[in-house]
């Protein structure tokens, strides 16, 4: 009975020693295994591995899936006109080096969410620190990104990859909500007030341009109108005199009736003396001369 119990004893230990030598790994994790006092830390990938059993060598396994970390709590942040946002953020990331986390972190879970925490806290605060409130708010997409690029390098210390960054939650606080809204209602009413003065500047510019420009090309049309006008009356009179010299009684003719044009129009009364040189064409067609004595009393 005793050999029994001794040998039950003996298969217990040898299971007990011999699944302490085992190491398995699936495709999720990755496993460091070191020495006491975290001495020669090793990584080893996904499948089954030996060690010296406990306390000579130990493994920790590590997760390489993406993970995520979320704020418990909102946390206050300021922005550049001094006003307060509460955001919560949440950060997706990923194990890429568990040599590096070991050897940061000594495998402590909660030592690697509290150092991510304060990564975050720190790059979020310096991303809207640089940001108007208004800006804030309309940049949030931004804002997670440039928190992401700026944490980076921090969390790539401890062998973590930060995938994504996330702006779960951002708000005014309650207490400062109203003045905030009433700061931003003068803040865009000043901004509209500036957008129509400029606007009715870029008019007022607009309409003398145009006015400048209408002026030069009336300007010009005239100068040409009058060019064009020159030179037909000088062509009209090439013309003329060239016909009227070939007859110049005709000219003369032509002349006459040109000036009773101009001069009788219709319904004057002229008392005017019918043997005047003036009316000799008017006396015959072909100015010649006839004699009639005494004034006459006309009515055109």
């Amino acid at each position: 009975m005793n050999r029994i119990v001794a040998l039950i004893v003996l298969v217990v230990i040898l299971m007990f020693v011999g699944s302490s030598t085992l190491v398995v790994v699936d495709q999720r994790h990755m496993a460091v295994v070191y020495s006491r006092g975290g001495e020669s830390p090793a990584v080893v990938g996904p499948g089954l591995h030996f060690k010296l059993p406990a306390p000579l060598q130990s493994a920790l396994r590590v997760d390489t899936r993406i993970q995520t970390l979320e704020a418990a709590n909102d946390d206050r942040y300021q922005t550049s006109d001094r006003a307060e946002l509460l955001v919560s953020p949440l950060v997706k990331y990923r194990i890429v080096d568990p040599l590096k986390l070991f050897d940061k972190t000594d495998g402590n879970k909660q030592s690697l969410a509290d150092r991510l925490t304060a990564f975050t806290h720190d790059a979020l605060g310096d991303a809207i620190e640089k940001r108007t409130l208004s800006d804030a708010l309309a940049h949030q997409a931004d804002i997670a990104a440039g928190t992401r690029e700026a944490m980076s390098g921090s969390a790539a210390a401890l062998g973590v990859d930060v995938v994504d960054v996330q702006l779960v939650r951002v708000d005014i606080p309650a207490s400062a909500a109203e003045a905030v809204y009433k700061r931003m209602a003068a803040a865009k009413a000043q901004e509209a007030s500036a957008v129509r003065a400029e606007g009715a500047a870029e008019a007022d510019a607009i309409k003398a341009a145009a006015q400048r420009q209408r002026e030069a090309i009336v300007a010009d049309g005239y100068q040409k109108a009058q060019a064009l006008k020159g030179q037909g009356d000088a062509k009209a009179a090439e013309i003329a005199a060239n016909a009227f010299s070939r007859d110049p009684s005709f000219y003369q003719f032509y002349q006459s009736l040109q000036a009773y044009r101009a001069v009788f129009k219709p319904g004057d009364v002229i008392v005017v003396d019918p043997d005047s040189d003036f009316f000799r064409f008017m006396r015959s067609p072909d100015g010649g001369a006839v004699s009639a004595p005494g004034a006459a009393q006309r009515k055109h």
